[in-house]
């Protein structure tokens, strides 16, 4: 049929050149004559034809001869195994177990403050005295009374010994003694509870009464603020779904924005409770201190290590596509010559899991193959294309 197309049109055109003037389309459509009209249109499709079929000619000449082949270009990779590590990402605060406020344990007058804000103390260290309203006169009294109770026992016991004097004699000097030490005991305790020490080893935070100002037990008397900034570490609440990933000794990235500042430690602690409320757990992240910078309080991203896979083949998410079943596809190039042209092919793929634009691939895929990575969204299944090597 393509060859009595291309024997009429070439007719045709002979007839049409070798006629003195040819009429135009414009002079055969004036004229109105339906039957005119409709046998130019058949000479101009023919002739049409006789040019598509030319080009066409052409075309197969020139792909036959031109060594220099349009092809799109392509960028490549080659898969190898990595490790791979996924991490959680959450927001959490310092805090520190050893941040007290230190109280009196008696009434009276706070007679001298013996340190400032600022002041670095040792656990037992005198940080303040309260006037002890007369307690270690009494204690003195006491301690001449036990002094006498002591000497009237162990002659009374020595002479009990000897079988020489009264049982209630000697019973009643040895209650007489055992009595006094009990009293001198209580005054000595009272008389401690007179100094203010450090419980632990920390810092002075804030310092809240004065020399000369009246304390006493209970809540609104507090004297002092003590942290202890060595012992730090981060809250989180982390979902209930990620408790087979989290384990005490998982590692953790730990960024505070304030301070601009990244450190790498681990889970010390994790909970054993879920709050019904939000469904979440605690866990406790030790937060190494150095230089005594970071504070209770203080904000913190933090990127736990939930999941490694050490032998992993990672993809960037941006050359993935999908088709009408759902299933995610990438494209290799099969079959490379020395020119480093080869063969698109469509590889199904299932991923797994994602952090930041790279994505892990479980299936599918297998080590030194040669995936697409620029032009990967313009290729076809089977076209030729050239990778570019950089």
């Amino acid at each position: 049929m393509k060859n009595i197309y291309l024997i009429l049109a070439s007719t045709i055109v002979l007839a049409s050149c070798g006629s003195k003037k040819e009429k135009s389309v414009e002079a055969v459509i004036s004229k109105g004559n339906l039957e005119e009209i409709r046998v130019k249109k058949t000479e101009v499709e023919l002739k049409q034809q006789l040019i598509s079929d030319q080009l066409d000619s052409l075309n197969v000449a020139i792909s036959k001869l031109d060594t220099i082949k349009k092809l799109p270009l392509v960028t490549t990779f080659i898969t190898k195994t990595v490790e791979f590590n996924h991490y959680l990402e959450l927001q959490g605060n310092v805090s520190t177990k050893q941040n007290i406020l230190v109280y009196p344990e008696m009434p009276g007058i706070l007679e001298n403050v013996l340190v400032k804000e600022g002041t670095s103390v040792k656990k037992g260290d005198v940080l303040a005295k309260i006037n002890d309203g007369g307690l270690s006169q009494q204690l003195a009294q006491a301690e001449t009374q036990l002094q006498l109770a002591k000497t009237t026992f162990d002659r009374q016991e020595r002479l009990w010994n000897q079988k020489i004097g009264s049982e209630m004699q000697y019973l009643q000097a040895k209650a007489s003694y055992q009595s006094q030490t009990n009293v001198v005991k209580q005054l000595k305790d009272q008389l401690e509870k007179t100094v203010i020490v450090a419980p632990f080893d920390g810092v002075i935070d804030e310092v809240f009464k004065e020399k000369g100002s009246v304390v006493s037990p209970g809540p609104g008397s507090e004297i002092f603020r003590i942290i202890n900034l060595s012992n730090m570490y981060i809250e989180a609440e982390v979902p209930e779904s990620y408790i087979p990933f989290i384990k005490k000794g998982k590692s953790v990235e730990v960024y505070f924005p304030v301070l601009g500042e990244t450190l790498h430690t681990k889970v010390r602690q994790v909970g054993n409770y879920i709050n019904p409320n939000n469904r979440s757990f605690k866990v406790e992240i030790d937060v190494p201190n150095v230089g005594n910078h970071i504070k209770p309080n203080l904000t913190a991203k933090l990127k736990i290590n939930d999941y490694t896979n050490k032998e992993s083949f990672l993809i960037p998410q941006s050359i993935i596509s999908e088709n009408a079943n759902g299933d995610q596809y990438v494209y290799v190039v099969e079959n490379s010559n020395a020119n480093n042209e080869g063969v698109a092919k469509r590889r199904i793929i299932k991923t797994g899991r994602t952090q930041g634009d790279i994505i892990e691939v479980v299936k599918g895929i297998k080590s030194n193959v040669q995936i697409i990575k620029e032009g990967a969204r313009s290729v076809k299944e089977g076209q030729t294309v050239k990778v570019i090597k950089y």
